[in-house]
């Protein structure tokens, strides 16, 4: 589960239920915002060249995942909302209220670190050290083991499961109406 491969498929699964809040331009920006931090976790193997981290550790809890994800919904809310109301969502007719855009980007993001982070307790004991995702909290590693790292068949599987719901998702008429969507400007 663990390559890249399984990463974006796992992703691009816990992202699906976006589709079922928001339509038309919305969930693809939400899916597109999850799949971006697919691969965040795993930022410690290109750090640990400058670094004293391991694989599976810091970089891999739900403190880091979560502080990123923070720090980034800020960056993109007072950054890019005018530019993303303007260009994604306006012409559709969506206005973002303060704050909106914050808790929907890091909604995102946090899907997607915490993809990341389950696909590994569910492979991680193979060929890696396993994952300690709790820490600070809890000081143990958690793994399940359930799926070999390298298989081709889970892999590829998933990224064909995950895009074909996707792809489907996409043609259907999902969204239910909820107190969290995007406010049309009428």
């Amino acid at each position: 589960m663990v390559d890249v491969m399984g990463h974006l498929a796992m992703a691009l699964l816990w992202a699906f239920p976006a589709w079922a809040l928001w339509e038309e331009r919305v969930a693809p920006l939400f899916v597109g915002f999850a799949v971006t931090t697919a691969m965040l976790p795993d930022v410690d193997l290109v750090l640990r060249a400058v670094l004293p981290i391991q694989h599976h550790g810091v970089t891999h809890t739900i403190v880091f995942v979560t502080a990123v994800a923070l720090v980034a919904g800020g960056v993109i809310e007072y950054g890019l909302r005018s530019r993303l109301e303007r260009v994604w969502l306006g012409e559709r007719g969506y206005r973002l209220t303060a704050g909106t855009l914050f808790v929907f980007v890091t909604a995102a993001l946090l899907f997607g670190g915490y993809s990341h982070l389950f696909a590994d307790m569910l492979s991680a004991p193979d060929i890696a050290p396993p994952v300690n995702p709790f820490w600070p909290f809890f000081d143990k590693p958690w793994s399940v083991d359930v799926i070999w790292y390298n298989s081709r068949m889970w892999n590829a599987g998933l990224l064909v499961v995950a895009v074909v719901l996707h792809v489907l998702a996409a043609t259907a008429e999902l969204s239910v109406p909820h107190r969290w969507g995007l406010e049309r400007s009428e």
